[in-house]
Formats: C-alpha cells, structure tokens, sequence
C-alpha cells in the first residue's frame, strides 16, 4: 500500500488517454500546488488526434512517475480513451514492489483495475481538469483524505435495489472500461468485492448489453455486491426504459446486496474513494477503510 501523502508531498502528472482543455487543466494544477509539489512533463500537453500524444510519449511519462522513487503520487490530466492502448507497457512489477497513489477516473478505470490486479490500492477521483471545474469544498477534501489517510466520508442515502449488508475490497469504476477489459481477458473481480459502476452517454440498452456481457462473463457472479455511481447523461430512448430499469432488471437474480446513486462519476458530485481497498456496506451506507487501516 502506498504511504499517505503529505504536504509538500511530490506528484506527477500523466496523461494517459486524451487531450483536453488547457484552461482546466492550469486550473487544477494551480489548485494542487497549494498543497503539494508538482512534476510536470511537457509531453502532457501533446495531442495527436483523440489521444494526448503517440503511445510512446505517454507510456514514456506515465512509466517515469511509476518508477520515480521521490513521487508519492500520479495524477491524471483527463480521462477519454488512450489507457488500454499502452497497458503492457507500463512497469507495473515495479510500480507493485513500489507502490504510490494513482488518481483518475473514466479512462483511467483501465490503470485501476491493473494496479489492483497486482494488490496496488489507487484512488478513483477526479482527474486534474476536473479539480479545474466547478467541484465543491467537499469534493477536493475528498481527494486530500483518500490521499493522506483522512477519514472518508460514508455514502449515505443510497437506493436500494436489492438491500443488504457486505465487506469487499472495491473493484471497478467506468462501465464501459470495465465491461471492454473482460473483453480483452484483463478483467479480475476479487470473489465478495464490492463492484463499483458508473458510466456517461449511454443509452440504457447499451448499459444492458455491457451488464448482460459481464454476466454471461461471470464476472457479476463473483461480486460480493454492487454500487452504482451516476448515469450521466444516459437518458432513456423512444422505448422509455430508464437506467434504473436496466440496473434492476440485470442484477435482480445475483441473490447479493445492489444499491445506485452513489455519489461518484461524471457527473456532480464525483467524490474520491479508495479502490483495492475494503468497503463495508450496512443499513444502506458504505463506509470505506482508512488508509493505514490493515484491511
């Protein structure tokens, strides 16, 4: 497990998947620098087509900071698409022998579920250009616990579809990430984890057909339980069937605990949380272990 941060704690930025808005990202660079030190390689700041520079560059600048002794954590500019493109060719058997935080969502679900995979604990949150939006107080002091071992906020408030108490580690983050790595036979849910799921522009009978290919996958089946975080955007089509609908009718028969509107995703609010780390759901809340705790 990485060690908490600190202020003045030295981080490095990576843009592993796309380009993005310059503005944002400065935005949240000047936000983290209040707190901590900042690497920042210029090649961050490429775009060739969709992607934030060739995968070479991008590999080079991510496999840097994983390597980098003195960096206590990788912060991602953006999500988008790019991740898968150069897992295999990042260090991760030394990131493992060496871990540090890594931070990021959407695209970045691909480098959460590797990192995991090999016991690394990473931190699903907002990217870097999220930190330069409108996000509230709230949300960046979730960001600052998940990193320096603060306590986490619970989840309150959460509706059930199948109610139900369960401790897992946390596994998962964007659907479609999650859904395209069991595609390409990269995808291990621990048995009893905490499945985590959240997703943006999808219809609801694209949300179907990537839960129904995890459950034909058998790898719904291992979940001890599930969370959905925000559908954003996802808006029912001609036929009105709804998110919630799909999210009922394909986790109705797992026989374990399925709650939705977890406040995670990208939408507002998208709160960090731990991921390979161990989450307890009870009475409807879920309560996530501390940094330093051994869970």
């Amino acid at each position: 497990m990485a060690p908490p941060l600190r202020p003045g704690s030295l981080v490095a930025i990576a843009a592993p998947a796309s380009p993005f808005d310059r503005a944002e990202l400065f935005r949240g660079l000047a936000w983290l620098q209040t707190r901590y030190r900042l690497r920042i390689d210029q090649r961050v700041l490429a775009a060739v087509g969709y992607l934030a520079g060739d995968d070479e560059s991008r590999t080079a600048v991510l496999s840097a900071a994983m390597r980098d002794p003195a960096v206590g954590a990788i912060l991602c500019a953006r999500g988008g698409y790019g991740a898968m493109r150069i897992l295999d060719r990042l260090p991760w058997k030394e990131f493992a022998a060496a871990p540090k935080h890594l931070v990021g969502f959407s695209d970045v679900t691909a480098l959460h579920l590797v990192a995991n995979a090999h016991g690394v604990a990473t931190v699903h949150g907002p990217n870097v250009t999220g930190l330069g939006r409108s996000i509230t107080a709230a949300e960046r002091l979730s960001l600052i616990s998940a990193l320096e071992g603060g306590a986490m906020a619970t989840w309150e408030g959460l509706r059930a579809i199948v109610p139900g108490d369960a401790t897992g580690v946390v596994v998962g983050g964007n659907l479609a990430l999650v859904e395209a790595m069991a595609a390409a036979g990269r995808l291990e849910v621990p048995r009893g984890a905490i499945l985590v799921l959240e997703d943006v522009t999808e219809r609801p009978y694209r949300i179907d057909r990537m839960l129904t290919a995890l459950l034909l996958g058998g790898h719904l089946a291992r979940a001890g339980a599930l969370v959905f975080g925000g559908f954003t955007q996802c808006d029912p089509g001609p036929d009105g069937v709804t998110v919630d609908d799909v999210l009922r009718d394909r986790t109705k028969t797992l026989g374990v605990p399925v709650y939705a509107g977890a406040p995670f995703g990208h939408g507002a609010p998208n709160f960090a949380f731990p991921l390979g780390r161990e989450a307890i759901i009870r009475d409807g809340r879920v309560a996530f272990a501390a940094l330093d705790s051994k869970a």
